[in-house]
């Protein structure tokens, strides 16, 4: 069989106690020197490739941001705004919706329910499509938004320009998150990182040609980004509804899939909190160097520090997913002590991984700001930044793993709340104190988002370490049993 391919249990069968290809269907609490030792290569196996498809559709703003870089310091700031704008208003919204879906879809795949997985995909694509139309309007009014707020005109003009061209982009986005989401909880990757590979290729393609060749410049790289997220939604679609790997989980459009949307939206809407308030603050960053002198060189190196933040933040998004899937699959199939060891794996696995990275960009300060621009000064800045985005990618890469099995264990509300303490009460104050007060500039300002996330990884410990899986398996089934007698397959449009 194909990967993700088993025989198919009738849609309304009881909950079955195995998750797939796990060698605890055998002995569900093997000794612990063997169970580590076959964790870590499927952690390390799920993640690999994980950390290729996350990377891959990352880099599409990446190279956007890097192409329009070269056509001088105000497209760069321009761009560079419009970017961090979206993703606070936008995709970081759409993102947290659907990693609803982690839960929900991850869970009922543990347990076998298959059906609901289509089921649950279709409704998150409906809600997010209708979350996309008041975000479109507010990307539609960008440099107003911008200038009101205090930004640089000139800079929140040139943003706004980039923006209005990413909105048809944004619908895309939400889509295609649905079907990443849909994909990666029943193993199934390598498709994700073939389509991610073909679209990023061909976004580069497009960059040159429509930023240089056809004379769009700003809006040329915002178009591509667009045009490069439909045709990676489109061929995830495509492989769904032809692939035998996905025939127990896609059996068509169903209207089941418009009910029950206000459960979904109970478990969406602090997904989205959790993950916007991270997002929204680390943005806030960029806005906020808007405010210091020399605010187009501030905001220029903030952006370029965050951007290769997020490039960096995409090797532990995939073990972040990696752990998400491994503990919503266990704990749906009935494993509470599987679903506990891979939660520990995956952050000795994150640790180890952030020491390499930090280290790697500290090996790479003095020529890494080449990249997006030729300015001296700006390179020189960013070489100044790279030590401490080291110890923030360090503790980035826990945090998240950490946040990845809270999503999988459906912990989304108190993780929101967590974020809340940590990014607003510590971590923003803190950065306006060092960059305003203490005159530390942008350094001050990634700084304080050091605090907030040093607050986030000592809570996120102390509830892990807190935790009664046998009590987080009972949950897990009973919200599995909740979803199936709201969903009725036969019932299909």
């Amino acid at each position: 069989m194909g990967e993700g391919e088993e025989e198919n249990p009738s849609p309304h069968s009881p909950l079955l106690p195995s998750s797939s290809s796990s060698s605890s269907e055998q002995n569900p609490n093997p000794p612990i020197s063997i169970a580590v030792a076959d964790e870590v290569p499927r952690q390390l196996g799920l993640a690999a490739p994980l950390i290729a498809v996350s990377l891959l559709q990352y880099l599409l703003q990446v190279i956007s941001v890097m192409v329009v870089g070269h056509l001088g310091e105000l497209a760069l700031s321009g761009a560079s705004v419009a970017a961090s704008f979206a993703n606070v208003t936008g995709f970081s919204v759409l993102l947290g919706m659907g990693t609803a879906l982690d839960t929900l879809c991850g869970q009922a795949y543990g347990a076998k329910q298959y059906h609901i997985l289509g089921i649950q995909m279709q409704r998150a694509m409906f809600v997010l499509l209708l979350a996309s139309v008041p975000l479109a309007f507010i990307w539609a009014n960008t440099s107003q938004i911008l200038i009101a707020v205090g930004q640089n005109p000139e800079i929140s003009k040139e943003a706004g320009l980039y923006a209005r061209w990413l909105i048809p982009g944004l619908f895309a986005y939400g889509l295609l998150q649905c079907h990443v989401r849909f994909l990666q909880t029943q193993n199934i990757i390598f498709p994700m990182v073939i389509s991610s590979g073909v679209t990023a290729l061909l976004h580069l393609i497009l960059c040159w040609i429509l930023v240089y060749k056809s004379g769009l410049g700003t809006k040329g790289a915002a178009l591509a980004t667009t045009i490069s997220y439909w045709i990676n939604t489109l061929i995830l679609a495509l492989y769904i509804k032809l692939s035998r790997a996905c025939r127990r989980t896609w059996t068509g459009f169903s209207t089941e899939a418009l009910s029950d949307v206000l459960n979904f939206l109970r478990l969406a809407v602090p997904s989205a909190f959790m993950t916007c308030l991270e997002y929204w603050a680390f943005e806030m960053v960029v806005l906020l160097a808007g405010f210091l002198p020399n605010p187009k060189l501030e905001t220029s190196v903030l952006s370029i520090s965050l951007n290769t933040m997020w490039v960096v933040y995409t090797i532990p998004t995939g073990l972040s997913n990696a752990a998400s899937i491994r503990v919503s699959n266990e704990l749906g199939a009935g494993h509470p002590q599987a679903a506990r060891l891979s939660v520990y794996v995956v952050v000795a696995i994150a640790i180890t991984e952030g020491l390499i990275v930090a280290l790697a960009t500290i090996l790479v300060r003095d020529i890494w700001g080449y990249l997006y621009s030729n300015e001296e000064e700006v390179v020189k800045y960013v070489s100044a930044m790279m030590p401490i985005l080291a110890a923030s990618d360090f503790m980035d890469g826990i945090q998240c793993t950490l946040s990845g099995a809270a999503r999988g264990c459906g912990w989304q509300k108190i993780c929101s709340v967590i974020n809340l303490g940590a990014y607003y009460v510590v971590g923003i104050p803190s950065a306006v104190l060092f960059a305003f007060f203490f005159h530390a500039g942008g350094k001050g300002l990634w700084m304080g988002i050091i605090c907030a996330m040093i607050v986030q990884i000592l809570v996120l410990i102390a509830m892990i370490l807190s935790t009664n899986w046998d009590q987080e398996v009972r949950k897990a089934r009973e919200s599995v049993q909740t979803s199936d007698a709201n969903t009725d397959p036969m019932i299909q449009s």
